[in-house]
């Protein structure tokens, strides 16, 4: 090959005559011979087979120059998908502006688990990151040959491949591959869902060469959310669709045992679709859908009301008999050490049913035509919907095709993924696209909820006060009734009412150091779970799944409101008896780092001085989420007359290892902190016998802008040399106990029972 003074000398046309597509060779430096051999291309114009063991499965060079980064989850309002794009752009050196993130459609990219707050970058950004340094490895061969310069001597600046000595030998990556596909196996790990992943022959690169990785950039999708220019889940449209409403029963667990359709007769186009205890309603107006599923007259079963009154809820829990039980974790022995304490100290904590209470209902559109289906869904795990939908219409899965388009939020398993499943059955009974979208009644009142739990937490100290046992155990239903995604139809409320089994999952969350309690270090300690039957065995408003920091909130409730009555037991400010009983470095610095920001005074956490009628206090929580960790501190004012809290501030000290997008992570832990405020102060599923009450806005209250916090710091701790972890869901946990410590700082009462409404607070202060 003679040398190239210019790379234009080769145009495109020679290369790619015949049609034929560029050819890229992998493992070797890329001779023009090598190039120009169509017959022998690794690259081509047609995309390859969507598997995870193809590099073009995760990234592609457009031909407009911009960088396509398939990601196999989805962003729910947290900007994961602006930390792929940089950690994408940096891998090759391009600028993020290029870099497009397409995610959430089964067509366009591999089952990475769909959105999981702490997997997002921890486990998702994995794959994306190791196929960016194999795609930039590749192109920098190819331009090897294409230059005729050894590949070591190559630069490369914004999609632009150089010689390093003369940068006039220089060609683009759109030149070399824009508008074709790589075709360029990668290694698999074998497994599909969140820890999919995949290595090439390239190296990342290391976090001293990164240059938009760490640097604050702003999501995209604000402006046109603001502006209303955003299309959501409820704006899809499809020719010849019609709209459908479900009927749910009055009392829990009846099904349809007549239905008199001669009573919508008269409503425009409108049909019943009805099968076993599935019974809804279309029509080609969305108005008539509504008005039909109000007047069709329906006869349902008698049953017994299958929930206890709603006061009994936390004495059902801890009489009920035990599913399964749990020890997350064991060190010592805590028998002879409580026996040996001078001093026992015990407590016990409770937690309400939490609902999603999303801003909008679920909404999905279902089209079926020439036996392939199309599902446009709000579902954060389209992949798992794909074959939720494939099992219960009985078509193969290569058949489905699901598109994530932005919802209402969901944070875990909402009425999202209930409404797919129950337009494509009413979808294939009509022969016509459904859109099916719930009431607000339907929404708040059929999703499925964060379970309910009682816990027990008792610890044994010495004669110097020295904490010798402890031991934690906690009681709930299963945090897993339904699973957390639709892949089975089993656990959807379509599945379970056309006959399916429900099949419950009881499992804990919290292994090892994970469990509350965990990194302190008590000599003797024991941390158990145990899981009860569900009120309802199937297609129950109360079945449980996952929300946001599934069992988080209540565990960490208990578990840091315990350890601040140890240390107010011993006479001891809060911060410095977590930093006597903390051995890990990280976990020392978050603590120190959250109290020296919050400027915390050090004393025995309680009043101070004469009562007034609005007491002041502070509270501290700290706990670790996977290889996350969050120490956070609250300042709260209690109204002594009305009850009424308010959290004026909250320092919240957070590291996360590696930090990708500063800013983005800062409003992340902000928007955290206020939703666990929220849940602190005011959610609760409340319940007569026959069915679930918390139906609106007005009996499912949640925080209003008035009770937002008037600050909320942040201190991000960046550990470049470790793996980010995640940062969508840690904070949540620290809320409710910080919350609480504070009140006990303010007024010397112990909040033992969740939310903190002013009636409770005021019934404790009484």
């Amino acid at each position: 090959m003679t040398k190239m003074d210019k790379p234009a000398g080769f145009s495109r046309r020679s290369l790619l005559k015949t049609g034929g597509a560029l050819v890229v060779s992998v493992g070797m430096p890329i001779g023009l011979e090598t190039v120009t051999a169509i017959d022998q291309a690794f690259a081509q114009g047609t995309r390859p087979p969507l598997t995870p063991d193809q590099l073009s499965s995760y990234i592609a060079v457009n031909a407009d120059g911009t960088i396509s980064a398939f990601f196999g989850k989805i962003d729910g309002g947290q900007g994961v998908d602006v930390a792929i794009g940089q950690i994408v752009a940096d891998e090759l050196d391009v600028a993020v502006a290029k870099v497009k993130v397409v995610m959430g459609d089964s067509a366009t990219s591999v089952n990475q688990g769909g959105a999981s707050n702490a997997s997002g970058i921890e486990e998702g950004a994995v794959p994306l990151r190791n196929a960016a340094a194999e795609a930039r490895r590749v192109l920098v061969e190819m331009a090897a040959g294409l230059l005729s310069v050894p590949a070591d001597k190559l630069v490369v600046k914004d999609g632009v491949v150089s010689a390093a000595d003369d940068p006039s030998k220089r060609i683009t990556y759109t030149q070399m591959i824009g508008g074709r596909y790589f075709n360029v196996p990668v290694e698999w790990n074998k497994k599909w869902g969140n820890p999919l992943s995949i290595v090439g022959k390239a190296k990342p690169k290391k976090p001293a060469d990164y240059k938009i990785v760490g640097q604050t950039v702003r999501r995209n999708d604000v402006a046109p959310k603001v502006f209303a220019r955003f299309d959501y889940i409820t704006d899809v449209k499809v020719p010849g669709m019609v709209h459908g409403r479900m009927l749910r029963p009055p009392v829990a667990g009846a099904v349809p045992t007549s239905v008199d359709e001669s009573s919508v007769k008269d409503i425009s186009g409108a049909r019943v679709v009805w099968k076993q205890g599935f019974l809804g309603v279309v029509a080609d107006k969305e108005w008539d859908a509504v008005r039909a599923a109000q007047r069709l007259k329906v006869t349902w079963s008698q049953v017994a009301p299958p929930f206890p009154n709603e006061n009994e809820l936390y004495d059902h829990i801890r009489k009920a008999p035990v599913n399964k039980r749990v020890e997350a974790m064991k060190v010592g022995d805590i028998g002879p050490a409580f026996a040996g304490a001078a001093k026992v100290i015990s407590a016990e904590y409770d937690w309400p049913f939490q609902s999603h209470s999303s801003m909008g209902p679920g909404c999905a559109v279902v089209d079926i035509k020439d036996g392939q289906v199309t599902v446009w869904t709000g579902s954060q795990k389209p992949h798992y919907a794909v074959e939720g939908v494939a099992g219960i219409l009985g078509v193969p899965r290569d058949k489905v095709r699901a598109i994530w388009v932005m919802g209402p939020g969901s944070y875990g398993r909402n009425d999202a993924a209930d409404t797919m499943i129950d337009a494509a059955l009413l979808a294939q009974a009509v022969g016509r696209p459904v859109r099916l979208q719930y009431s607000r009644e339907e929404g708040h009142a059929w999703n499925a909820k964060s379970p309910a739990s009682v816990h027990r937490v008792r610890a044994g100290l010495d004669q110097d006060g020295k904490v010798v046992a402890f031991h934690f155990e906690a009681k709930s239903f299963s945090r897993l009734d339904v699973a957390s995604n639709e892949s089975e139809p089993r656990h959807t409320l379509a599945g379970q009412l056309t006959g399916l089994p429900p099949k419950p999952a009881d499992i804990y969350l919290f292994p090892g150091e994970a469990a509350p309690g965990g990194p302190y270090s008590f000599p003797n300690k024991l941390m158990a779970w145990e899981t009860i039957p569900p009120l309802l065995a199937s297609a129950s408003p109360l079945r449980t799944s996952h929300l946001r920091d599934p069992l988080g909130p209540e565990l960490y409730f208990a578990a840091e409101s315990f350890v601040d009555e140890l240390a107010a037991a011993t006479g001891s400010d809060p911060v410095e008896f977590r930093l006597r009983y903390l051995t890990d470095q990280r976990d020392i610095a978050v603590v120190k780092a959250a109290a020296e920001k919050a400027k915390w005074e050090t004393r025995p956490s309680g009043p101070r001085g004469p009562t007034s009628a609005v007491a002041h206090g502070r509270g501290i929580a700290f706990a670790r989420r996977g290889k996350t960790l969050v120490a956070l501190v609250a300042e709260v004012d209690v109204d002594r007359q009305s009850g009424k809290l308010r959290a004026r501030r909250f320092v919240v000290a957070h590291d996360c290892g590696l930090i990708i997008n500063p800013g983005g992570l800062r409003q992340c832990i902000e928007n955290q902190t206020v939703y666990a405020l929220s849940r602190s102060m005011w959610e609760e599923v409340h319940f007569s016998r026959e069915k679930v009450t918390s139906v609106d806005w007005a009996t499912y209250p949640i925080l209003d802008i008035t009770e937002a916090p008037d600050a909320v710091d942040v201190v991000l701790i960046n550990h470049p040399e470790l793996p980010p972890s995640g940062a969508g869901e840690p904070t949540v946990r620290t809320v409710g106990a910080a919350i609480a410590n504070a009140v006990f700082d303010a007024t010397g009462v112990r909040l033992r029972r969740g939310p903190f409404t002013p009636d409770r607070l005021k019934a404790a202060l009484s």
